[in-house]
Order: C-alpha cells, then structure tokens, then sequence
C-alpha cells in the first residue's frame, strides 16, 4: 500500500524535476527570441573594436596581442585563407566552412552566435564550437585576415557564480528536507486519526486524540472526539436499552410460566384458577403493548421516516380517545371534563394517536380515587396547544428530569403494566411534528402535560 507520505515525497521531487524542466526550456526560449540577437551585437561591437585597433594601432607581435587577448577570456581564431591560428579557450568543434572565411575575407561580418541553429536542450550560449562565433574581417600589414571570436564560458564563471551556484544547490536541498519534515510533522495525526478509527471499529470507544493544532486538522480532531464521546454515549445507551429490554421481556415471560405451572395442579379452586388466568392475560397484554412501543420507537428513530400529514379534525381525535378510555375512567373512580374548539390540523393522524392515548392513560394510571381530568384545546395563529391536567400523585423535581428516558418508570409499584416507553414515544412524535412537550408537577397536587404544535 502507497503510503501517504510516500505519495508526497514523490509528489515534491516531480514537482522539483518538473519545475527545473520547465524553467530550462523556458530559459532556452527566451535566449533564442530575445537575449541571443543582443548578444550577438554586443559581441560584434567587441570583434570590431579588436579590429579596427589592429588596423590603427599596428601592434608590432600581433600573435602576442592575440595571446593575451584569450588569456583574458576570448576564445579566437585568425586566419588568412589557409591554415589559421588559435587563440585561448580550445574550441569542441573546429569546423567551419572555407565559404564562410570566405565572405569574411572579403568584407563580411559573420554572425554565427545570431544564426547558430535553436536546440532544445543546449543554448547557443554555451555551445562550445567554431560556427557559433563572430567574425569580421582586419588588414594588417597590406594582408587581409579573418578574425572569428567568442567569450569563453568557463573564464566568464567566476567565484561569484560559483557562490551562487552553490547557494541555490543549498537551498534546494533544504527546501526538500524541510518539506519532507513538515509533509512528516503533518501526516502524523493522520496516521493517529487513523489508528483512532481502527480502534472505534473494534468498539473501542474511549480512543481520543490528543492533537492540539489551530488548523484543519485540528479541528477534525476536535469533531472526532466529540464523535467518539458522542458514540461512548449511544453505546451506553444501547447497552441500557438492551438489559432494560430483556429485563422488561424477562418478568413477564417468567410471571406467565410461574402460573402456567400453578394452572398444571390439578386441586386449585376456580377462584384460584380464574385469579391466575387474569395474571397471565395481564401480562401477556404487558408484552403485547412493550413489542408495539418498541416497534414504534424503532420507526420513530429513522431518520428517514417521512410523516404522512394530512388535515384532519383533531377535535374528533381527541373526543374518540376520551370515549374509548370511558370504561378505565370508570373503573378507576376518575372524573374526565374536556374543552375542545373545533380544530383541523394538518399531521400525522395515526401518530399523533399514540401521543394522546399514552397522555390519557398516564392520567388515568398516575391518579387518585376520586380524581380528575381535565383535557383541553385551543388554537392560535401559528400553532395548536393540547393540555392535559390531572390531579393525580404527581412527580418529584429529580423525577421530572428523567420522564422521557426510556424505561424509566417514576413509581415502580404504580406502573407494574406499564412499560416506561410511553413519554419518550409522546416527545418523539411530537419533535418530528417540529413541537414541544412541556410538563409541570407537584408531588401530591398533580401533573400538567401541554403539547405544542405548530401549523405545518
């Protein structure tokens, strides 16, 4: 596998390489179109001038004159028409037409340098050869001579270049090592985010990063933290979710064989016998309601549930809820008063059903002998309120934290059928309706339930 880091280093010295390339034949193209004409100008001023002092001055040992001009940096060839002599720097390449002395002979200035062919890999600045010179012609001593110059590259380098190649060597090669060590500096808590997660998938969710930077970085490493506090959470949630449920599974399944085996004795009375059918029936009802609350909660928590709003009459909902309670009301001694205003609300009607039933019999449940109940609803410009007040044994502040925690149950000798899902399930149906549950309670006095919701 191509590690990160790798695919870096190799990155840089492409980039490197191809950034060299790149600014050589740049280079190259801007001496052929613009600097080698100049050049070449600036190197016929120089070859006439050597002339015309020849020519004026006469100098008496012109070989000597020609000596010293190649030891000051020329590379010069002199000849008359037949066998010439070198001066200086030794040329690669001597080859040079008869033709070209020719013209020179007689009058012409040759430019080699402006006309020396244009290669991509070598400028004719420092192409080393006869034909890439200067050439004009002299008399000296009623002879006519050609004169064939360039500079000489290798004396032209002095110790500053060197300096200076040497300081863009340098700089190279730190830049290289300075990017490898950050491209290592940053990479790092990559691989460290890296093991983190390999630890998450092994449920290993106490894995934090300790990465403190002010970049990007830095700032995953931050949500992945969050993330993994977050995920530690709902791990422990699950986990609590699992042992409640198989707790909640586990009493009434073993209720229902404890009696089941009392009914195989043979000498029970019918009163005996009809006392433990009656338990059985209970609890059975206790696992049929805990499965359809647990399948609700499940549909409830994807997030990719869509509501089916329709408009409905609400205050029809409401009033069949408070008829199909009546026999409960009864039989709890509980009186039930309600004050509805016509009102059509655009929701989820099945949904919302459950909301009611589960406010309705908590009512009933959580109340006293001879207590009331007392339903009402309203409706505003922006939004319906529903309000449901008993006056039952209501609720300590601590209690009141945890109503919507699920199986979370405030009197457990109260709620022996119930199943602690009622409230979490009356808060989530009301959030994905874009409403809110409030709840007031006072031990003894009653609770107070006031559901909002808005117009869709």
């Amino acid at each position: 596998m191509k590690t990160l880091y790798s695919k870096f280093v190799v990155t840089t010295l492409l980039v490197m390489i191809g950034s060299l390339c790149i600014g050589f034949l740049a280079t190259n193209t801007y001496y052929h179109q613009v600097i080698k004409e100049k050049n070449d100008a600036k190197n016929v001023n120089i070859a006439q001038d050597i002339a015309k002092y020849i020519e004026t001055a006469k100098p008496n040992d012109l070989d000597n004159y020609f000596t010293t001009l190649g030891e000051i940096g020329y590379q010069i060839y002199v000849t008359a028409g037949d066998e010439g002599e070198f001066y200086g720097g030794k040329y690669r390449d001597k080859t040079l037409s008869s033709n070209t002395v020719d013209r020179v002979l007689e009058g012409e200035i040759y430019h080699g340098m402006r006309d020396f062919p244009k290669e991509t890999f070598m400028t004719g600045f420092f192409a080393n050869e006869l034909i890439n010179t200067i050439g004009v012609p002299f008399t000296y001593e009623n002879k006519h001579y050609a004169l064939f110059i360039r500079p000489d590259i290798r004396l032209l380098f002095s110790e500053v270049h060197t300096i200076l190649g040497g300081l863009i060597l340098v700089m190279a090669v730190l830049s290289l090592l300075a990017m490898l060590l950050f491209a290592k500096a940053l990479i790092r808590p990559i691989t460290q985010l890296t093991e983190a997660t390999h630890q998450l998938a092994h449920e290993k969710f106490d894995t934090l990063l300790d990465i403190d930077r002010a970049d990007e970085i830095g700032q995953l490493a931050v949500s992945f933290n969050v993330m993994t506090e977050k995920l530690q959470e709902n791990d422990r949630i699950r986990k609590e979710f699992i042992s409640n449920v198989s707790h909640d599974f586990q009493s009434p399944l073993l209720n229902i064989q404890g009696y089941v085996d009392l009914l195989k004795n043979p000498l029970l009375t019918d009163k005996e016998r009809q006392e433990y059918t009656t338990i059985i029936e209970l609890e059975t009802k206790r696992l049929s309601t805990l499965t359809k609350q647990l399948l609700l909660l499940t549909s409830l928590d994807q997030s990719t549930r869509l509501l089916k709003c329709e408009p409905y009459c609400l205050d029809e909902q409401l009033k069949e809820t408070v008829r199909k309670y009546r026999w409960q009301l009864e039989e709890a001694n509980v009186q039930l008063s309600y004050q509805f205003e016509p009102v059509t609300y655009d929701g989820d009607a099945g949904l919302l059903q459950n909301v009611w039933d589960n406010l309705l019999t908590n009512a009933i449940k959580y109340n006293v002998e001879g207590g009331e109940i007392h339903v009402h609803l309203q409706e505003s410009s922006t939004s319906v309120e529903v309000l449901v007040e008993d006056s039952g044994i209501g609720m300590t502040a601590d209690q009141l934290q945890k109503v919507y925690d699920r199986f979370y149950r405030a009197d457990a000798s109260r709620t022996k059928q119930g199943t602690g899902l009622g409230l979490a399930i009356v808060k989530q149906i009301a959030e994905l309706h874009g409403g809110t549950v409030q709840m007031e309670s006072v031990i003894n006095s009653g609770t107070k339930v006031r559901i909002t919701l808005p117009k869709l």
